[in-house]
């Protein structure tokens, strides 16, 4: 990805476009997580029902104050361990976090991505983007850019076609209720192996 190319993308992010972009799984689609009409526009290109909410990429540990009101105790021993990587940890997130970021639940999905596209794209806009995957809701996620425009075709603003991802399974999502972590999507981190990360 050029120099060129890369501040093209923020240059749509900012004005509140969408942006599709390799992460370590699949594709995924980016706007600013903080403009609702964004927001709406990536809503309505998915297909995809008010109630879900979308995770956030981050590029460094420090984002995590705006977006959470609170780090359960074990997190930070997760995020040492898996991040950057496929498993997106769920926050309680912070009051001002848009409510159809949230689904409007009280909770964010966060990770920091292993790819290089990804982590340089969150990195040069200078704030969280999303990354809820590249296609319609229901269908298979994209894994290259012309699967992408397949799916979405004029929908999206910026393709960054970063080769094809791994595919097969998303991000492992863990949360925290009554004191422990808990399983809330398999994915490419089995979830034995964090628990035993935790078991010490």
């Amino acid at each position: 990805m050029t120099d060129e190319a890369l501040a093209r993308a923020c240059a749509v992010l900012r004005a509140g476009g969408v942006v599709a972009f390799p992460t370590e799984t699949y594709y995924g689609l980016a706007v600013d997580p903080f403009n609702r009409a964004a927001l709406t526009r990536l809503f309505a290109l998915k297909g995809r029902s008010s109630d879900k909410p979308v995770l956030l990429i981050i590029d460094e540990l420090s984002q995590l104050s705006g977006l959470v009101a609170e780090i359960p105790p074990v997190f930070p021993i997760l995020m040492r361990k898996f991040w950057p990587g496929p498993l997106t940890l769920v926050f309680p997130g912070a009051a001002a976090l848009p409510e159809m970021l949230t689904g409007y639940r009280s909770t964010i999905g966060i990770r920091i991505s292993s790819h290089p596209v990804a982590r340089k794209l969150v990195r040069a806009f200078g704030q969280p983007i999303t990354a809820t995957s590249a296609n319609f809701s229901g269908y298979p996620a994209a894994v290259t850019a012309d699967g992408v425009f397949a799916q979405l075709g004029a929908g999206v603003d910026v393709v960054i076609d970063g080769g094809e991802t791994p595919g097969g399974q998303g991000s492992t999502l863990l949360g925290y209720q009554k004191g422990k972590v808990c399983l809330l999507r398999a994915g490419v981190i089995p979830f034995s192996r964090i628990e035993a990360v935790l078991a010490g």
